[in-house]
């Protein structure tokens, strides 16, 4: 059984900085891919970051320049740094892994910025 876990969301200002981490068991981490997601209200769920098991990294345009995805293997984590953040940010964030064509997701985790 897969699981995923979300920590480090919250509430920020404009301009500032969270860190997203995402602790996954139930599976050989380093061999998949694992990605960031997220669902503002009213709007359908975006892919916002993803790296591979290679440690490639991709972000959709909005982020790129303030969000960095990074993963450590030994602690089983993928991380999202995210940086001078704005309130169009704000939504549920949710790690996602694909393992053997299947998704798995945390249960989301809100980031909230706002003044």
């Amino acid at each position: 059984q897969v699981q995923l876990v979300e920590s480090g969301g919250g509430l920020v200002q404009p301009g500032g900085s969270l860190r997203l981490s995402c602790a996954a068991s139930g599976v050989t981490f380093s061999m998949y891919a694992m990605s960031w997601h997220r669902q503002a209200p009213g709007k359908e769920r975006e892919l916002v970051a993803r790296i591979s098991a290679g440690g490639s990294r991709s972000y959709v345009d909005s982020v790129k320049g303030r969000f960095t995805i990074s993963r450590d293997n030994d602690k089983n984590t993928v991380y999202l740094q995210m940086n001078s953040l704005k309130p169009e940010d704000t939504a549920v964030y949710y790690c996602n892994q694909v393992v053997r064509g299947m998704d798995y997701w945390g249960k989301g985790i809100q980031v909230t910025v706002s003044s």
